[in-house]
């Protein structure tokens, strides 16, 4: 799978990125052609797409479209209905999105553990309480989510002495990480479970996944963070929680509207954390040479890795 000539890549991202993918392009695959999206151009000799949200009429504008790259990790803002099952599709898993997102999970297990949204809350209406402070190895967090970014994530906390246990679909062996499979071995996971950290994929399956049947589940003040997406939280069933004091506090990267309104409670909740869906990022010349290395993999007839799979919908 060959052609003699350069290969057309469009590059569909902010204004701000787009010098540094096509810096790595020239320099390291001069054989592709990358161009910003444009779109009043004609890309009909389009091969490959990267993009973050391609719209609904890819393949009328692209009509020899081989691969579409997604930006993030996730893919539930692809399009995929309008994609053709022929039409390769890959999530971005560059080294930097694993690093920062294990960094990110890390800072806010470790704000859970010390107390620190409900010390904020509190500190900003003057009052000076002080909680008990508990040992890392007397802390069960439970990751859900075992792939690519959830086992750095696990790996993580694992080394920070927390009893760390881990939860996916499929079986997984994680070096000082308990892990639990399917739905047989989500009791067991959610059992004891004091911080809960998802970080798993959206599918249907997993939409609302934290909800007031989880939560219900979990021991009395346990705590929660989304490092997921926003629909895998009903945030109605949080807020209730909260009040309720089955869960003591929460971080969020992720909201189910973003960006939310100023008026969302959960913004202004004394014992929640928000972030603005900032958890992990690639960097654009980490990013290119993934996407570079796939493309080749590609032409060549080798697989490349991070290929999403339609039926299972990661």
């Amino acid at each position: 799978m060959s052609d003699a000539a350069s290969i057309p890549v469009v590059l569909k991202t902010d204004s701000a990125h787009g010098p540094a993918w096509h810096a790595i392009f020239a320099e390291e695959a001069p054989d592709l052609t990358l161009a910003d999206w444009d779109e009043a151009a004609d890309l009909s000799a389009t091969r490959y797409l990267v993009a973050w949200r391609p719209p609904a009429d890819i393949m009328r504008r692209m009509p020899r479209l081989e691969a579409v790259f997604s930006m993030g990790a996730g893919i539930d803002h692809l399009p995929l209905e309008h994609i053709p099952q022929d039409v390769v599709v890959v999530r971005m898993v560059a080294d930097d999105v694993t690093r920062s997102m294990a960094e990110y999970v890390t800072m806010g297990v470790l704000a859970l553990h010390r107390d620190l949204p409900a010390y904020l809350g509190e500190t900003r209406r003057g009052v000076w309480a002080t909680r008990s402070i508990r040992r890392a190895r007397d802390r069960v967090v439970g990751i859900l989510g075992l792939g690519v970014l959830g086992r750095a994530a696990a790996e993580r906390i694992a080394l920070l002495g927390f009893q760390t246990r881990g939860w996916s679909r499929s079986r997984k062996d994680i070096a000082n990480v308990c892990c639990h499979a399917g739905d047989a071995g989500l009791g067991a996971f959610l059992d004891g479970c004091e911080i809960v950290v998802c970080m798993l994929p959206l599918t249907p399956e997993t939409r609302g996944i934290l909800n007031g049947d989880l939560f219900a589940r979990l021991p009395r003040g346990a705590k929660i963070l989304n490092a997921g997406r926003g629909g895998h939280l009903v945030e109605a069933d949080l807020l209730a929680a909260l009040e309720s004091g089955r869960i003591d506090s929460a971080m969020l990267d992720v909201l189910n509207e973003e960006p939310p309104a100023p008026s969302h409670p959960l913004l202004t909740h004394p014992r929640v954390l928000v972030t603005p869906h900032t958890a992990s990022a690639s960097q654009p010349d980490d990013a290119a040479r993934q996407v570079i290395a796939a493309i080749r993999n590609h032409r060549s007839g080798r697989p490349i890795e991070h290929t999403i799979d339609r039926q299972r919908g990661f």
